[in-house]
């Protein structure tokens, strides 16, 4: 079954695809069915650019389990990013 839960954000940041690097302006982040990976459900990511047309795309499928620990290992980084620049201003 289709769990049609899915979000577009606005973003800015760079990927790189096979031939060279673009910048990425949009993610789609879906929990439903993945392309590839052998899973009932996946999160689904596709940092995209949508003015740059198709071959502007990374798509990442992640387990559930390594998606929560990704999003915490973000979290926890950033956390830590910010303490140092606040030590060094």
């Amino acid at each position: 079954m289709c769990t049609m839960i899915a979000e577009k954000v606005q973003i800015a940041g760079s990927g790189k695809s096979r031939d060279r690097w673009f910048p990425i302006a949009q993610t789609y982040v879906s929990f439903d069915h993945p392309f590839h990976l052998q899973r009932e459900h996946a999160l689904n990511l596709d940092f995209v650019n949508e003015e740059l047309g198709t071959g502007a795309r990374v798509a990442v499928e992640l387990t559930p389990e390594d998606a929560r620990e990704l999003a915490t290992t973000i979290l926890r980084l950033l956390d830590e990013g910010a303490e140092v620049e606040a030590g060094s201003a």
